[in-house]
């Protein structure tokens, strides 16, 4: 993968993550909320985080000093 393909899919990682996070305040505020479902979703955004993390090492290059 290039810069361009990395950058665009941390840029679609990211945006995911943050719709996760908006999805897993919505279900923590509705008193019925699903264990089952809240619990995938928050699997899923640590994945998501890991992912980023990865594809940013990725992209900043190691500077030996």
């Amino acid at each position: 993968m290039d810069e361009a393909e990395l950058r665009a899919r941390l840029s679609r990682l990211v945006e995911e993550h943050r719709d996760l996070d908006a999805a897993i305040a919505a279900l923590q505020a509705a008193r019925s909320a699903d264990a089952l479902q809240l619990a995938r979703l928050k699997k899923r955004k640590l994945r998501l985080k890991d992912e980023i993390q990865l594809i940013q090492d990725m992209l900043i290059p190691d500077i030996i000093a």
